[in-house]
């Protein structure tokens, strides 16, 4: 008798194994009906940013403003020590890789080397002065004194003109470039607000803010130049940032930028073989339409 209680538990048992047994195989099988739609015992999806939403693709623009007095015939506070002052810029565009330079006060022949030694595309304004084209003396041989815009992206033209309100001996220009990239790149180094001069930077002023106004309009631009002034000459809609913080100059170098370059921040950079340090400015670009 002893046997049949031993006997009818192991049977109880296979019972229950086999109901247990049958009750995975049906978890298992609703697991694989609705895994691709909520998981089955892992972790929940994450929620918010990233999630089921497209990423962020704007991409950084960089753009780097100077002023590198290299004429040889401007006092620089005793500065733009040749050729240590080109050198310093080639270090500069070197370590902060922008998408654009605008260079003021400079001469052709740096320029080209300043480029070639960067490896970035190049077009330069040259400047009258007194009537006529400046050399650049101390030394000699370095081409026109002008104006200049450095770019990553290939340039597919370029415009550049004299203001129409002009002050004192130097004709100012504009200068702009529209690049493969999709962003127009522009330049100007305005008349001072001394004496003689103020009444032009005032005109130039106005009419590069016109000119700015109507390249924002039909596109992407970014301005980057020696303004001599503090006041901004951006047209609404556009948003400046400045030099304030400089040691040299401050206040005088502004860079401009129009609605599709979101979330600009400026970075004083110091220079030592120039009377001013350079302006780098970072924003974000958003993705072309």
């Amino acid at each position: 008798m002893t046997d049949v209680p031993s006997r009818i538990v192991s049977l109880a048992s296979r019972r229950r194994a086999d109901r247990s047994g049958s009750l995975a195989l049906l978890a298992a099988a609703a697991c694989s009906l609705v895994i691709a739609l909520a998981g089955c015992g892992g972790a929940p999806e994450a929620s918010g940013a990233g999630a089921g939403q497209p990423a962020d693709t704007a991409a950084t623009y960089t753009l780097l403003q100077m002023n590198l007095c290299l004429s040889g015939f401007g006092g620089c506070n005793g500065k733009s020590t040749y050729p240590a002052v080109v050198d310093e810029a080639v270090a500069r565009i070197r370590e902060a890789r922008p998408d654009a330079v605008t260079l003021s006060e400079t001469c052709r022949g740096d320029v080209e080397r300043i480029a070639r030694r960067t490896g970035y595309r190049m077009r330069f304004s040259r400047v009258i002065y007194a009537g006529a084209q400046l050399p650049c003396v101390r030394p000699g041989g370095r081409g026109l004194f002008g104006d200049a815009v450095l770019t990553k992206a290939a340039i597919e033209r370029a415009d550049n003109h004299d203001f129409t309100g002009q002050a004192g001996p130097e004709r100012r220009r504009w200068l702009c470039v529209a690049t493969r990239g999709g962003v127009d790149v522009c330049t100007a180094h305005l008349n001072t607000l001394s004496g003689v001069e103020a009444a032009g930077n005032e005109a130039q002023c106005a009419e590069l803010r016109s000119l700015l106004a109507r390249r924002a309009a039909a596109g992407t631009v970014i301005f980057g130049g020696d303004v001599n002034r503090r006041r901004s000459c951006a047209p609404g809609g556009v948003w400046t940032r400045t030099d304030r913080s400089a040691r040299q100059a401050p206040g005088l170098q502004h860079v401009y930028g129009s609605r599709a370059l979101g979330s600009p921040s400026a970075q004083v950079i110091p220079t030592t073989n120039t009377d001013h340090d350079a302006l780098l400015v970072r924003a974000r670009l958003a993705p072309r339409r």
